[in-house]
């Protein structure tokens, strides 16, 4: 099969002839038909957050057709259209018995990042438990920006608890934030976006922002609402000392910090605010297969508009990731495997 390798970190990808995978009796082989890319495949051809063994196939964002199944698979057939949950996890530790299986102790490998070769190929194994049947509606491309920006997006503001009639302020709305902001409207608070530019604020307010901040000119931050009163609630998608000292800032006292994204810096947060103003900061990471089936569903119904913005033949991975690292993306980029469609 044809597919895109990792075969030197911090080189370029190598598209070239591979051999298929071989399935296990409780595994899927799945023909990739479309797959995303964002900052976390950056990172790992750099060896940054993960560092699988090389050669790697990267890609955590599948969407494709079930084609054939192993010996002990009897719930899902060939033909089926599916999206993939990307951690294989135990099932049985606390917390997946908590319903955080992506906090899981006992995690196996996280599909394109570490362990496992991922979809920037025309093949994929998959263990049948990480399988998502597609709603009916849901098109290819839409289908894999769910299954990381999209999960991770709903599970952040489940975590930021956002309620109705709350001041959200969303740092970053590319692939994660779109999904962010839509969310957050859709529990009847207001979402507020800080981006950088004319084109990507406008993005946001196509996505749902009813208020957008270029945080491109120096004294953004006056555009603040008053300390006494603040956001009720920001999520930070970019994860910068910078986003986060800003962040905090514009809480109000009592608010919430959600930190969705990560960079190399070290983050610090001043004792006094976390003391003196009660602020909360909490972490958040990826979603469950519960949040991906969710988000699916509000993709496939049109409660969630796509954010899929461009695509690219998936022999042109190089050129998507140049693109991505280039910072003008909008949304999502998706790369489309060959002889695939985008329905």
């Amino acid at each position: 099969m044809l597919a895109a390798q990792l075969q030197a970190f911090g080189q370029p990808l190598v598209w070239g002839e591979v051999a298929a995978p071989p399935i296990g009796a409780t595994d899927i082989l799945v023909q990739v038909m479309a797959c995303g890319i964002d900052g976390t495949d950056l990172k790992l051809m750099q060896g940054f957050g993960y560092e699988p063994e090389l050669p790697f196939i990267p890609g955590h964002e599948i969407a494709g057709v079930v084609a054939a199944t192993g010996a002990r698979v009897a719930d899902l057939q060939p033909g089926v259209r599916v999206v993939v949950y990307n951690f294989e996890t135990c099932g049985a530790c606390v917390m997946c018995q908590a319903q955080r299986a992506q906090l899981c102790l006992h995690m196996g490998g996280v599909m394109g990042v570490k362990g496992a070769d991922g979809g920037y190929a025309e093949y994929v194994r998959v263990p049948a438990q990480q399988i998502v049947p597609m709603p009916p509606g849901l098109s290819f491309p839409d289908g894999a920006a769910c299954c990381d920006a999209g999960l991770t997006a709903f599970h952040a503001v489940e975590r930021a608890d956002v309620q109705a009639g709350e001041r959200v302020l969303v740092i970053g709305v590319g692939g994660v934030g779109s999904f962010v902001v839509q969310l957050v409207r859709q529990r009847d608070a207001t979402p507020v976006a800080v981006e950088r530019g004319s084109e990507k604020l406008a993005w946001a307010r196509a996505m749902g922002a009813q208020e957008t901040i270029d945080g491109s000119h120096p004294g953004w931050r006056a555009a603040y609402p008053p300390a006494d009163t603040g956001f009720d609630c920001v999520l930070d998608i970019v994860g910068t000392q910078a986003t986060m000292q800003a962040g905090i800032q514009a809480l109000r006292p009592g608010g919430r910090m959600v930190l969705v994204g990560y960079t190399p810096d070290d983050l610090r947060v001043p004792g006094k605010d976390l003391a003196q103003r009660e602020i909360q900061v909490l972490g958040t990471r990826a979603g469950t297969k519960q949040d991906l089936q969710a988000v699916a569903r509000l993709c496939a119904d049109g409660a969630l508009r796509s954010i899929v913005s461009e695509t690219y033949p998936m022999a042109a991975a190089n050129e998507a990731l140049a693109r991505l690292q280039s910072g003008r993306v909008q949304g999502r980029v998706v790369l489309l495997a060959p002889g695939a469609h985008a329905s």
